[in-house]
Parts: structure tokens; C-alpha cells; sequence
């Protein structure tokens, strides 16, 4: 299996949390898991725009990382393909709901053997991602 899919609802309007995706400032806040920043280089927010920057972990290692926009649909969807290894696809997607936005995470790896050595990597961060979303979504609410 290549696709690691979360969902999780959050108390807020799709507009608010679209607005942490597209604003590098506060997506560099909230992007990874725990106990990681963010140094964006380039965030051409855009259909076809390069996304380059680098994530470095709570030891200091960094982890360069280039995706580009691949969909993008004001308050509903975002498609960002991660163009470096690991090779992968994510689709999020917002639906409004009676408790706030449903959020669809899909994380689709273009390699299986790939998706299955970061396996026990992907799932925790994916949760810890949605985790510091929903913090961001909260503080600014």
C-alpha cells in the first residue's frame, strides 16, 4: 500500500484554514511534525509553482525538500506534488461541515517499497501535522 489518508475535523471555516495553507508565513509554522521548523527559499503559492525549502529536525539535521502546485482550489483543495525522493503526491482537501471543515490528508507515494520503509514515520507525522494545524487554525480564530 502506497496512500497514508487521515481525516479530521476542525472548528473552523474552510476560508480560515485555506488561509494557513497560502500564507508561507504561517504554513512554515504548522508544516511537519513535531519538534521541526521550516526555512522557506521559494513558495510560489500557484498553479504549477515551485514550493523549495528546508525542514530541520530538532537536531539540527536538515532535510531539503521541492514540491510544486499542482491543483489549487480557493477553500477547497490542494494538490502539491513532492518533485525530490521521497517521491509522493499529497491531496488536501476541505469540505465544509456542521462542526467546522473536514479535512481529507492524502499522501499518495509513487513508489510501494518507499511507502513502506517511512511507513512508521509517515503515519505519526501526518497526525502530528494535523496536530499543528489545528493549533495555528486555533490561534488565530
Amino acid at each position: 500500500m502506497n496512500t497514508f489518508t487521515s481525516t479530521r475535523t476542525l472548528p473552523a471555516e474552510p476560508s480560515a484554514i485555506f488561509a494557513t495553507i497560502k500564507d508561507p508565513s504561517r504554513l512554515a509554522k504548522w508544516w511537519g511534525p513535531n519538534d521541526f521548523s521550516n526555512r522557506f527559499e521559494v513558495f510560489e503559492f500557484k498553479l504549477g509553482g515551485k514550493w523549495i525549502f528546508d525542514m530541520v529536525g530538532s537536531d539540527g539535521t536538515v532535510y531539503p525538500n521541492e514540491s510544486v502546485f499542482e491543483k489549487i482550489e480557493a477553500d477547497s483543495l490542494v494538490v502539491i506534488r513532492h518533485v525530490c525522493q521521497a517521491y509522493f503526491t499529497l491531496t488536501i482537501t476541505l469540505e465544509p461541515s456542521a462542526e467546522g471543515t473536514l479535512i481529507h490528508w492524502e499522501q499518495v507515494f509513487a513508489d510501494t517499497s518507499v511507502a513502506n520503509a517511512v511507513r512508521h514515520i509517515v503515519e505519526p507525522a501526518n497526525e502530528q501535522n494535523l496536530d499543528r494545524l489545528t493549533a495555528e487554525v486555533s490561534q488565530s480564530a
